[in-house]
């Protein structure tokens, strides 16, 4: 995997190709619309609009959580972006979020539609919203809380960007970049590793939306599904990674949550779009397909 070869950087880098790699349609160094699509709404008030990676997970899982918790208002309807056909650069979506990116959410309670988007804004507008899986009263405890959704949104992309790119999907193998972004993922394996050694859960006895922005990305490396890539960076050395995301994982409404928008994978996993909570017994993609 060593890169022998030498690269000089032009004065002026200009765009002449895509990149290459798995992703390389959704990259581009322009923002805006390409074409001009709305996006649809549904009957509930929250609209949210994404697909099952990390990122549009935590938003999933929150959502089944409230549900779950009695917040009847947290009724939603998921709406399924494919970035590989470049739903994110329709005017619709672009209007949600000129970051074009996944997941955005646009919630039609009030007299004017709100649109929230990035996860980790959208976790704590839905969490202020009901009230829940964030600490309100004690200003210590909703400090370390967010903190830690702050700490997930800024170091998860040396995981997905960089190491996850690198490590699965460029299309060559280069050791420098490979090297340099797993010491960083380990390091921050290791950040958690030595937090939950002396508590529950990321930010205390309480389950947060620290604990929902940060399992989707770091529950899946050590449990090896992310980037299938466990072996490779030792994750059973991370013992109490693993104790914490085998918890979070016994909860019924994360198991619904990561099927939510998901298009790979077991087919009995895969709720392409949720409208309502009777989707996942019956409109799941293997009972989908065998309608057919």
């Amino acid at each position: 995997m060593t890169d022998t070869s030498s690269y000089t950087p032009p004065k002026v880098w200009t765009w002449e190709s895509e990149s290459g790699g798995k992703f390389a349609s959704i990259n581009r160094p322009i923002a805006g619309p390409t074409h001009d699509k709305e996006l649809p709404v549904g009957e509930h008030p929250l609209q949210l609009y994404s697909l099952a990676t990390p990122n549009g997970q935590k938003v999933t899982i929150l959502l089944e959580e409230l549900l779950a918790a009695g917040h009847a208002g947290a009724e939603y309807d998921a709406w399924l972006i494919r970035i590989g056909d470049g739903d994110q650069f329709g005017s619709g979506f672009v209007d949600a979020n000129p970051n074009s990116k996944i997941p955005a959410l646009m919630d039609h309670s009030g007299d004017t539609p709100v649109r929230v988007f990035e996860s980790g804004a959208i976790l704590l507008y839905l969490a202020e919203k009901f009230g829940a899986f964030v600490p309100v009263n004690d200003v210590a405890k909703r400090a370390e809380c967010l903190s830690w959704l702050f700490w997930q949104m800024g170091s998860a992309p040396y995981v997905g960007g960089g190491f996850g790119h690198f490590y699965a999907y460029a299309p060559e193998k280069y050791e420098y970049p490979i090297n340099r972004f797993t010491m960083e993922t380990k390091r921050q394996l290791d950040v958690l590793d030595r937090r939950l050694a002396t508590s529950r859960y990321i930010a205390g006895d309480d389950y947060t939306i620290a604990d929902i922005a940060i399992f989707p990305w770091y529950g899946g490396l050590v449990k090896g599904w992310l980037y299938e890539a466990g072996e490779f960076i030792d994750a059973e050395s991370y013992r109490h990674v693993l104790r914490w995301a085998d918890e979070i994982l016994t909860r019924p409404a994360v198991t619904r949550g990561r099927m939510v928008n998901r298009t790979y994978g077991d087919p009995a996993g895969q709720l392409h779009e949720r409208h309502a909570a009777s989707d996942f017994e019956t409109k799941t993609q293997d009972k989908l397909e065998a309608a057919k």
